[in-house]
């Protein structure tokens, strides 16, 4: 995108993908200011991470990513972004930096069957309920998956995983 950038990952480890957003906010920022003769930081705000359910959500956001450009008004259809990684997953073209994530390589035997079942599922209508939903999640750094996967995470972080109302509570007269 124009003022930020969509990335759907998996850590190897805790603590990893954080890692490496840090290493892209200072190598990599370097690198361009110093080749393009510029100073500051490239991207709008602050990295923001949400921990998504695989077995249920991580195509939804497969879908949230790739049709962001044409949310935007940048493109007419997905394929037409050059940064994008729809032509990997939809078309098949060579990407290196593109590995599918295990629900993708679920949605079928071979190669050409998981390609038409993505492209089916891309041309499926995103509501505006999941991409709200999306949002407020990556927003506020919360779980987005099921009703058992929050209360998983709940369990195993010690806190609650639970979107809050946007703004500071009203105090108590």
């Amino acid at each position: 995108m124009t003022n930020h950038v969509h990335l759907l990952v998996t850590g190897e480890r805790i603590g990893s993908v954080s890692a490496m957003m840090q290493g892209l906010g200072t190598k990599y920022v370097r690198y361009f200011n110093r080749q393009y003769h510029r100073t500051g930081t490239l991207w709008e705000g602050r990295f923001k991470s949400s921990l998504v359910d695989s077995e249920n959500y991580v195509l939804r956001c497969y879908r949230y990513i790739e049709l962001n450009p044409v949310r935007a008004h940048m493109v007419k259809r997905a394929h037409e972004y050059s940064w994008s990684s729809v032509n990997a997953n939809a078309f098949g073209q060579p990407d290196y930096v593109v590995v599918p994530h295990p629900a993708f390589l679920d949605l079928g035997k071979d190669r050409d069957t998981r390609l038409r079942n993505y492209r089916a599922l891309l041309n499926d209508v995103v509501t505006e309920y999941e991409i709200s939903a999306i949002r407020a999640h990556l927003n506020q750094g919360k779980v987005l998956g099921s009703a058992r996967f929050q209360r998983q995470i709940e369990e195993l972080v010690g806190r609650s995983v639970d979107l809050k109302p946007n703004g500071r509570p009203r105090k108590s007269v």
